[in-house]
């Protein structure tokens, strides 16, 4: 008689057959930081600090300690910086470039992620350059959007970072960045585009954190309709025809039929960011003695990894560290 739950009886033998793995090597910790001396708790994402500068570079110390290969990194740059043409975006003293340096300087290892997107820089808070069109709607204009990102993209690199990361969804960003970066001899910076980046309401309490919401609108022109999916595979398609290194797909525990089509699409590496409204509705439902904290952080990672991503954004990535060492069973 066939008896699958042979293959479940102990724990030595379940993590012989056990088909997904997870461990810190899997993870991306995103960021948060700022001008100020102080460090500040981040009010929507109990747990989430933005750092100064100079707490930056130790707790990126001590995440690449644990085993976290990759950071994110995302500033909240100061109202008086911000301007439409989102200018200090590409100032290569600005908040960001000078992160990467000081950052790379302590921990040369660490591999550094920027964002590359005009949101944190853009007085009218969307992604990209706004006007008016002729009716006086708010249209955000792709190409000198693109221009921009391309040069923000540069400045990045110039500071040493190792991945760039076009957040924006922008037509045609990938290929600009990549020429651009190719044509200032920077052939060895990677991009991790974000070509699943769906108009979500999971993205509230991270733009809380930026202080980063668009004044009017918004970004249903640019980031993708929840209802859609074979609309990721297009942008799939295309992100790899432009030269993207790896795909982006965000939300990540919401969206894992996304992440497995995109897996099946290509065969580039696929990250997955659990965003700040799924890292909120987990840890609050653990404050509230609702759920294991542990039991479901880890298995919501596991989720993520088993749909097809390679490598998972999580705010739970130091967390997560500690859980998995000594590797435990999610629940056990």
């Amino acid at each position: 008689m066939n008896r699958p739950r042979r293959n479940r009886r102990t724990p030595a033998i379940r993590s012989l057959v056990r088909e997904t793995s997870l461990s810190p090597s899997d993870l991306i910790l995103p960021m948060f930081f700022h001008e100020a001396a102080e460090d500040t708790p981040i009010a929507s994402m109990p747990g989430v600090t933005r750092w100064s500068l100079a707490s930056l570079v130790r707790e990126a110390g001590e995440a690449h300690a644990l085993g976290i290969p990759a950071i994110v990194l995302f500033p909240k740059i100061d109202e008086s910086l911000k301007t439409p043409g989102a200018e200090e975006s590409y100032a290569d003293e600005g908040l960001v470039p000078r992160a990467i340096r000081s950052i790379k300087a302590a921990h040369p290892g660490l591999c550094v992620i920027t964002d590359v997107a005009l949101d944190p820089y853009n007085s009218d808070g969307h992604d990209g350059i706004v006007r008016r069109d002729g009716r006086g709607d708010l249209e955000i204009l792709n190409d000198e959007t693109v221009e921009v990102l391309c040069l923000q993209a540069l400045c990045h690199a110039r500071a040493g970072a190792d991945i760039v990361a076009p957040s924006d969804m922008m037509d045609g960003r990938v290929a600009a960045i990549r020429e651009a970066l190719d044509g200032e001899e920077f052939t060895q910076v990677s991009i991790l585009s974000y070509t699943a980046k769906y108009a979500s309401a999971f993205y509230g309490p991270f733009r809380g954190a930026l202080d980063s919401a668009p004044k009017e609108g918004d970004k249903k022109t640019y980031q993708m309709d929840p209802a859609n999916t074979r609309e990721a595979i297009r942008e799939t398609l295309l992100d790899e025809a432009e030269g993207a290194d790896m795909l982006m797909v965000k939300p990540a525990g919401i969206y894992l039929d996304v992440i497995a089509k995109v897996r099946e699409t290509s065969t580039l590496p696929i990250a997955a960011y659990q965003v700040s409204g799924e890292y909120l509705m987990l840890k609050s439902a653990a404050a509230g003695g609702w759920l294991d904290e542990r039991a479901i952080v880890l298995e919501s990672l596991l989720a993520i990894k088993r749909a097809g991503a390679d490598m998972i954004l999580t705010y739970f990535a130091k967390q997560a560290c500690g859980w998995l060492s000594p590797v435990r069973e999610p629940g056990a």
